[in-house]
């Protein structure tokens, strides 16, 4: 390989894990979302643009802005933008819940690939794919760009960001130079930050394990990031991407193990070999992940839920076919399958 090729994800994760993801997602994953651009109004396009002067004989009547036209006594017309160009919007929790991982991937390498797969899904002529990803050191930014190389610069960010390991022990010093853990912008100031660049309709896709600030209690008031994810909702098709572990739903019996909170860093030592405690543990994490599901769908977002031990690109097809079949059914049926 020359030094002028254009790099790929085996260039920017030579971890195996992570050396066939871009053959994987292309081969798989292409072709899947080809035609399903539709305006909502008929003619070019139906997001508003804006308002220009009146050209006679080349605009027609019908898109007169009578408002803009009152109000300067000068013929303007609307300008809208075509449907089929798509802006893509990705937030992404990289805060130090999402480093956990006890199968083939951890949570944060799970979410490089379903960011990998939304960029090449959405990838098209005039398509635009923007980020803003969740750090312990406050939230990066990431300009909505098109092309390939936009969406390998944006892979690249998030298999280099600094982990909490690196940052408790930036200079190897062990124990004595270790810091604590800073506590970054939650789920819920990220989404109040997209929400102010999403400012044209487009697509949302907001990928995280959402256990930011989820209450103990299921019957207790949602958690702060749900208004947020409501407000976004009403304008965009969000999409949440759920990512998550086997070993957070259930605990193996491996007799004495020591549990760390990966946003805190306490310790605690648990004996596995207790089956009380672990039907407790399931049933618990069963009730926060129907927790999640049901947040999300109050909130109007589309949930799709991929786990670090599960083949994730089958699960991305399988959801988008889903969502294709859906978009077939009537409204009125929909409206009682819910």
């Amino acid at each position: 390989m020359t030094g002028a090729a254009e790099p790929g994800l085996t260039d920017l994760a030579p971890d195996q894990r992570l050396r066939r993801l871009e053959l994987t997602v292309t081969r798989r994953l292409d072709g899947l979302l080809h035609g399903r651009y539709r305006g909502l109004l008929p003619g070019p396009g139906s997001e508003a643009a804006g308002s220009r002067e009146y050209r006679p004989g080349e605009d027609e009547v019908r898109r007169m802005d009578w408002a803009v036209t009152a109000r300067t006594t000068v013929p303007h017309v609307r300008q809208v933008d075509a449907d089929r160009e798509l802006t893509t919007w990705l937030l992404v929790d990289a805060s130090p819940s999402m480093e956990y991982g006890t199968s083939t991937l951890d949570k944060r390498e799970l979410a490089v690939a379903a960011v990998a797969a939304i960029g090449f899904l959405t990838a098209g002529v005039g398509n635009r794919l923007g980020a803003q990803v969740l750090t312990p050191d406050g939230l990066r930014r990431f300009p909505a760009r098109s092309g390939r190389t936009h969406l390998l610069g944006l892979l690249r960010a998030l298999l280099g960001a600094p982990r909490t390991d690196d940052r408790r022990d930036p200079d190897g010093a062990g124990a004595a130079g270790a810091r604590p853990p800073a506590a970054g912008p939650g789920l819920a100031d990220g989404l109040d930050g997209l929400q102010r660049v999403a400012t044209r309709r487009g697509l949302v896709v907001i990928v995280s394990d959402f256990l930011d600030e989820l209450p103990d209690d299921p019957d207790a008031a949602p958690p702060p990031w749900a208004a947020a994810l409501r407000r976004l909702a009403v304008r965009h098709q969000v999409l949440a991407v759920e990512v998550t572990d086997p070993r957070e739903l259930e605990l193996p019996d491996v007799g004495l193990i020591t549990l760390v909170d990966p946003e805190s860093g306490r310790h605690r030592e648990v004996w596995t070999g207790d089956p009380d405690l672990r039907e407790r543990y399931a049933r618990a994490a069963a009730e926060q992940r129907e927790q999640v599901r049901h947040t999300l769908r109050r909130a109007g977002a589309t949930h799709m839920a991929l786990r670090t031990d599960r083949d994730w690109c089958a699960d991305v097809v399988r959801h988008v076919h889903e969502q294709r079949r859906l978009a077939t059914v009537p409204a009125a049926a929909r409206g009682g399958v819910a």
